[in-house]
């Protein structure tokens, strides 16, 4: 696999501290075989265009297996590419030729849900008792038959989705296409962590952890309290969304969290050079959020949220 080390041969674990880092969105990046669709080696031909713009290292958002629904945030499988980017040897090459021009290459890992059409998925839909039935959030209706309490997706309606299969709900707080994964569950966490390595082992430098804040949700599945209108803004959710109407104190930003990112923690400090940036969706405190995530140095590395896109901070 691809050596960690610097060009100088010593492991800077420190790297990210001040680093530029470039984002690529593939699919609009650079399309190397005609078929309208930007694509891995795209990437791996303007390499040295990149690295002559002195940046430390390269984001790559999801090129994972996908139905596309959300663009590749709906991941289906996450060990391999999808075939609209080209194939897990595109990536080694690109890794390899990232590294060889000095560049860090970190990559987009969408943890908290998957696509519906995910293997582990299909399987928990499939019975209450399978081996991966409390591998996402099922819960019972209320005796009326309407959802387990009122969260709401940030894309619009209940975050709850009926599933005729099993005769309950499940949760996402996305499209309802991405139910949310169980991270309440050991197993779900040990095959995040397995997904993790993969990747490291591959070679990768670090990762963007897509919706970070929204791993855990509160096992009680209690009813988010109203927010004061005063209190309401459209940094988390277009200002048409009543998403912005709850405080989300049971659905997202759970303290649970901070036990898991330091396990994550864990895993990367094994490779000398590894980093992650964590994406925080929380207008209510988001900042908060940050800082606990980063603090001590066990946690992630870095994270950002979106107070500061806002007029008022």
């Amino acid at each position: 696999m691809t050596d960690h080390s610097t060009l100088s041969g010593t492991p800077d674990r420190n790297w990210w501290r001040g680093a530029v880092i470039y984002q690529i969105y593939p699919r609009s990046y650079q399309d190397t075989n005609g078929d309208g669709v930007g694509d891995l080696r795209g990437i791996l031909m303007r390499l040295p265009y990149i690295a002559s713009l002195g940046v430390d290292a390269i984001w790559i958002s999801p090129f994972f297996k996908s139905p596309m629904k959300d663009f590749g945030y709906d991941v289906s499988d996450y060990r391999d590419i999808d075939p609209m980017f080209g194939s897990l040897d595109d990536f080694d090459l690109l890794i390899a030729e990232a590294h060889g021009l000095g560049i860090k290459v970190m990559i987009d890992l969408v943890l908290s849900h998957t696509a519906d059409v995910h293997p582990w998925f299909v399987e928990s839909r499939s019975s209450r008792d399978n081996a991966k039935a409390d591998w996402y959030v099922w819960a019972d209706p209320k005796p009326d038959g309407t959802p387990p309490n009122n969260w709401l997706s940030i894309f619009g309606g209940s975050a709850w989705q009926w599933d005729t299969r099993r005769m309950q709900y499940y949760l996402h707080n996305f499209l309802h296409e991405q139910p949310d994964l169980n991270f309440h569950h050991p197993e779900v966490q040990e095959a995040l962590l397995d997904v993790t390595r993969f990747w490291l082992e591959r070679g990768v430098d670090g990762y963007r952890l897509d919706t970070i804040n929204f791993y855990f949700h509160s096992q009680g599945l209690e009813d988010n309290p109203p927010l004061p209108p005063e209190q309401r803004n459209d940094q988390t959710a277009p200002s048409v969304n009543p998403y912005n109407f709850q405080d989300h104190l049971y659905d997202k930003s759970r303290p649970e969290n901070l036990a898991f990112l330091k396990r994550f923690r864990a895993l990367l400090d094994e490779y000398p050079a590894a980093a992650a940036v964590g994406e925080v969706g929380d207008s209510q405190r988001g900042l908060e959020v940050v800082a606990a995530y980063t603090s001590g140095g066990d946690k992630v590395h870095m994270c950002y949220a979106f107070d500061f896109l806002a007029p008022d901070v």
